[in-house]
Order: C-alpha cells, then structure tokens, then sequence
C-alpha cells in the first residue's frame, strides 16, 4: 500500500438527508489504494446510503465522495469500468444460466475477451460445473461465487462487498475470503467490506470505521479499537458503540 498516493475513495463532509430523516451525517473518511477497510454499524447506521453514494448511485444531499480521483455521480462515467460491487442479497435473473448472466454483465462492464474472462473466473471459482445452470437452481453457495464472479468480470481496482460471506457454511466463507484476500494481494485493488461478522473483519481489515445514527462513531485498526474499549473481541466493541457504553480511553 502506497500511502503517498491520492485516496482510492475519498469522502468529505457527506452528508444524505430523506425528508426529515439524516441517513448519513456529515462523515469524512479516505481510503488509500491496495487497503482493506470494514465499514460497520448496525441497521440503520448508514451504510448502506454511504456505499451507494460512493457508488454514485445517490447524490449527495451535502458534501463531496470521490473514486479514483472522479467525483461521484458527476464524474462516474470515468471510473465505472474500474469499480465493482458484491451482495449475495442481490439476485441474478433466476432464468438465464450462470454463463449467460456473465456474459450479459460482461457486454455492461466493456470487458474485451467475454468468453476467455469467464473460462479464467470459472477455473478460479470453481464455476465450472454450474455455468450452464440456470441462476435460480444454485445453492447458497453457488450464488455466491457466481456473485462474487460477477464483481471481478472487469478487474476492478476498487470493489464494494456488502456482507460478503452471509449466509453461507464456514468452509464456503473462509474460501471466499481467501480468494479476496488473494485477489487484493494480487492486482492491489482498494476493498471496502460491509459486514456484521466480526471474526471476519477483524481477519480480512486493516482498518475498521464503525458507523452509528450516520455518523462515524470510530475509525482505527482492529489491534487499537480493542485496546481502547479494552476488549477481546471486535463484536464486544461493536456492542458497546452500538449500546453507547463508556469505553476506556487509550493513554
């Protein structure tokens, strides 16, 4: 991780208001390239409205987000090529077969070599004797490593998961994992992970920024947040920013 270079993601002062409800509030933080960094909160935190802004799926109500040096939404049709999104919770066309479905969010992404990306994903993910199903007959599993396929179509340098691994057994989960660990080592891509297991954040993440009520509650390592709320676990201090109890303060 180059941290001399300009912020993968970069955000300032954001700010998203519905009406009379504030779903994120005023909240600055910078990503810098090849880092891995949990976002959490419980629901209604925020950060689902924080993502799809840096997405440039949602204008801001206040305040600016950045990727890759391109403001969003302004400017997303500069790196739209080079950012990616994963949620299990987000359903292929159940009719088209796995192959058929990569292949059409292929054609989407401008991906050169249709035929070949897939070949090389399917070897990579272990798609191979799936990739004429259709969608809708996969397991859990299955749909998420189609999923997860789908967001690494295009090589993105910057990838957001939303709860990567929910749902699935701990062998499946601890595979997908490793792939994305291996798939940031390899190409130094900028990952954002949204998720409530904190076993995994704490493994995967370099940096953890806990979100409540839109606002940035915290934001450091794992090793740190630990010794300042002096506990064992990532999901105790999740529990005590989320119940508002005291945390002891790091000297």
């Amino acid at each position: 991780m180059d941290l001399e270079s300009p912020a993968a993601i970069a955000v300032d002062k954001l700010v998203k208001r519905y009406k009379a409800a504030t779903a994120v509030d005023g909240i600055s933080f910078q990503l810098p390239p090849g880092s891995i960094t949990g976002l959490l909160g419980g629901n209604g935190a925020g950060k689902t409205t924080t993502i799809a802004m840096i997405m440039g799926l949602v204008s801001p109500t206040e305040g600016s987000v950045s990727v890759l040096g391109a403001q969003m939404p302004k400017q997303r049709y500069r790196v739209l090529h080079r950012m990616n999104f994963e949620s299990p919770y987000v359903d292929m066309p159940m009719r088209l077969t796995v192959r058929q479905n990569l292949s059409v969010f292929a054609q989407l992404y401008g991906v050169a070599d249709i035929a070949g990306r897939i070949a090389q994903l399917a070897a990579d993910l272990d798609l191979a004797d799936f990739l004429d199903r259709p969608a809708g007959k996969l397991s859990a599993g299955q749909k998420t490593r189609v999923s997860l396929a789908k967001s690494l179509l295009n090589k993105p340098d910057v990838l957001l998961l939303d709860e990567p691994t929910a749902s699935l057994d701990p062998d499946t989960a601890d595979w997908v994992r490793t792939h994305l660990e291996r798939y940031r080592a390899e190409t130094g891509a900028t990952i954002l992970l949204a998720s409530h297991n904190m076993n995994e954040v704490e493994r995967m993440c370099e940096r953890v920024i806990i979100m409540k009520k839109g606002r940035v509650e915290d934001d450091d390592t794992p090793a740190r947040l630990l010794t300042r709320y002096s506990r064992e676990t990532l999901e105790d201090v999740f529990l005590d920013v989320a119940r508002g109890r005291d945390r002891e303060v790091m000297a």
